[in-house]
């Protein structure tokens, strides 16, 4: 199966290699690890201290992109702000004035919504991390191994634009977000996955790719796009 992969699993296999051995052993079993994989480990923990001093900050927002940190383990890798912001407008504009907007396994996009603090559309995030159900009553618990064990007041057709990032590149969890999609959705699809799924994603959902290339906080090693099913403004 593939995911969304990214560069920076090495540094957590990197980590895990030093952490793991004993002061004792001999040096040179150390693994030596490159001088690019140093900098960038260096980097990555320069990050995090950043991340934690934003946290600590008077002017914190629980809602900023980077808030909640990634899981690799979840395949989470999040958009850049100007991608996550773009999408955001995306959705607002398609839902209409006093639209419903459900962000499925896309929490910075949700994040990016709230930020607005709209008054004319309504966001709820369908995410299989729990860690995002101190939005409350806007999160909604999510597995896609299991596409419609939804709670009973999510009505079918209840949302006039879903927007979806399925966490794995493969047809089984393409096709059972689908599921999801299609129950959700009054019409309008906004889907976000690999170059690599548009045959996949025009035969589950009838989306086609857009012009708009979409960013993340950290690169991919997959070609990641845009899909719609209606025109958009992102093409």
């Amino acid at each position: 199966m593939l995911t969304k992969s990214s560069p920076d699993l090495i540094l957590k296999w990197s980590c895990s290699q030093i952490r793991g051995r004993k002061m004792d052993d001999d040096d040179d079993d150390i693994p030596q690890l490159s001088s690019h994989t140093l900098a960038a480990l260096q980097e990555f923990y320069l990050e995090q201290q950043q991340r934690e001093g934003m946290k600590t900050s008077q002017g914190f927002n629980q809602y900023s992109i980077g808030s909640i940190e990634e899981d690799w383990q979840l395949s989470q890798f999040w958009y850049s702000d100007e991608t996550a912001s773009c999408l955001a407008n995306e959705a607002v504009v398609a839902a209409g004035k006093g639209g419903r907007i459900a962000c499925v396994s896309a929490p910075s996009v949700y994040q990016k919504l709230k930020e607005r603090d709209g008054k004319d559309f309504s966001v709820c995030i369908l995410e299989y991390d729990k860690r995002f159900s101190v939005y409350g009553e806007e999160f909604i618990f999510y597995d896609y191994n299991h596409p419609l064990n939804l709670p009973e007041n999510l009505l079918p057709h209840s949302f006039d634009i879903v927007i979806a990032d399925p966490p794995y590149l493969s047809e089984e969890c393409l096709q059972k977000t689908a599921e999801t999609i299609k129950y959700l959705t009054r019409g309008k699809i906004l889907l976000c996955t690999g170059a690599i799924m548009e045959e996949q994603a025009a035969k589950h959902l009838g989306v086609k790719i857009c012009k708009f290339i979409p960013k993340h906080l950290r690169n991919l090693a997959n070609e990641f796009r845009c899909y719609v099913n209606y025109a958009s403004g992102l093409d």
